[in-house]
Protein backbone atom coordinates (compact mmCIF):
# COMPACT_ATOMS: atom_id res chain seq x y z
CA UNK A 1 0.00 0.00 0.00
CA UNK A 2 1.44 3.33 -0.99
CA UNK A 3 1.39 6.34 1.52
CA UNK A 4 1.13 9.86 -0.61
CA UNK A 5 2.38 12.93 1.42
CA UNK A 6 0.50 15.60 0.26
CA UNK A 7 2.44 18.85 0.53
CA UNK A 8 6.02 17.54 1.10
CA UNK A 9 8.35 18.03 -2.03
CA UNK A 10 9.37 14.59 -2.63
CA UNK A 11 13.11 15.55 -3.19
CA UNK A 12 13.51 16.34 -0.07
CA UNK A 13 11.72 14.24 1.92
CA UNK A 14 14.47 11.96 2.73
CA UNK A 15 16.86 14.77 3.81
CA UNK A 16 13.92 16.37 6.46
CA UNK A 17 13.70 15.36 9.80
CA UNK A 18 9.83 14.47 10.50
CA UNK A 19 8.20 16.82 13.03
CA UNK A 20 4.89 15.38 14.53
CA UNK A 21 2.41 18.28 15.19
CA UNK A 22 0.05 17.54 18.42
CA UNK A 23 -1.59 19.73 21.24
CA UNK A 24 -0.35 18.71 24.86
CA UNK A 25 -2.34 20.30 27.98
CA UNK A 26 -0.13 21.42 30.58
CA UNK A 27 -0.57 23.51 33.44
CA UNK A 28 -0.33 27.23 33.61
CA UNK A 29 2.38 27.22 36.00
CA UNK A 30 4.39 25.14 34.17
CA UNK A 31 4.21 26.68 30.85
CA UNK A 32 4.67 30.08 32.64
CA UNK A 33 8.07 28.35 34.01
CA UNK A 34 9.04 26.86 30.73
CA UNK A 35 7.91 30.19 29.17
CA UNK A 36 10.25 32.31 31.02
CA UNK A 37 13.37 29.69 31.06
CA UNK A 38 13.01 29.42 27.40
CA UNK A 39 13.46 33.29 27.54
CA UNK A 40 16.10 33.53 29.58
CA UNK A 41 17.82 30.82 27.92
CA UNK A 42 17.43 32.34 24.32
CA UNK A 43 16.06 29.27 22.94
CA UNK A 44 12.53 28.11 22.08
CA UNK A 45 9.41 26.05 23.82
CA UNK A 46 9.55 23.66 21.70
CA UNK A 47 13.45 22.99 21.88
CA UNK A 48 13.00 23.11 25.66
CA UNK A 49 10.32 20.55 25.90
CA UNK A 50 11.88 18.18 23.67
CA UNK A 51 14.98 18.23 25.65
CA UNK A 52 13.01 17.74 28.36
CA UNK A 53 11.10 15.14 26.69
CA UNK A 54 14.23 13.24 25.95
CA UNK A 55 15.76 13.70 29.23
CA UNK A 56 12.61 11.46 30.53
CA UNK A 57 12.79 9.12 28.13
CA UNK A 58 16.50 8.50 29.01
CA UNK A 59 15.95 8.38 32.71
CA UNK A 60 13.55 5.58 31.77
CA UNK A 61 15.75 3.28 30.22
CA UNK A 62 18.41 3.84 32.32
CA UNK A 63 16.08 2.92 35.28
CA UNK A 64 15.72 -0.92 33.68
CA UNK A 65 13.25 -3.41 34.38
CA UNK A 66 12.65 -5.07 37.83
CA UNK A 67 15.27 -6.73 39.48
CA UNK A 68 13.52 -9.27 42.20
CA UNK A 69 16.00 -9.26 45.18
CA UNK A 70 17.85 -12.58 46.05
CA UNK A 71 16.12 -13.73 48.88
CA UNK A 72 17.00 -17.28 49.44
CA UNK A 73 18.03 -18.80 53.56
CA UNK A 74 21.00 -21.22 54.51
CA UNK A 75 19.31 -24.41 54.92
CA UNK A 76 19.45 -28.02 53.86
CA UNK A 77 16.44 -27.97 51.00
CA UNK A 78 13.33 -29.79 51.56
CA UNK A 79 12.17 -31.16 54.56
CA UNK A 80 12.24 -35.03 54.91
CA UNK A 81 8.72 -37.03 53.01
CA UNK A 82 8.13 -33.43 50.84
CA UNK A 83 8.97 -33.78 47.17
CA UNK A 84 9.42 -31.04 44.53
CA UNK A 85 6.16 -29.54 43.32
CA UNK A 86 3.89 -32.28 46.03
CA UNK A 87 2.31 -28.90 47.46
CA UNK A 88 -0.64 -31.71 49.56
CA UNK A 89 2.60 -32.42 51.57
CA UNK A 90 4.28 -29.25 51.62
CA UNK A 91 0.72 -27.57 52.41
CA UNK A 92 0.33 -30.19 55.60
CA UNK A 93 4.05 -29.57 57.13
CA UNK A 94 3.47 -25.93 56.77
CA UNK A 95 0.00 -26.55 59.16
CA UNK A 96 1.23 -29.14 61.31
CA UNK A 97 0.55 -28.90 64.96
CA UNK A 98 -1.32 -25.53 63.83
CA UNK A 99 -5.38 -26.63 64.21
CA UNK A 100 -6.95 -28.58 61.47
Amino acid sequence: MAVERVGWPRARLGSMVPHMKTTVEIADDLMRQAKLVAGAEQTTLRALIEEGLRWALGQRRRRGGFKLRRASVRGRGLQPGVAEGEWSALRDQIYKGRGT
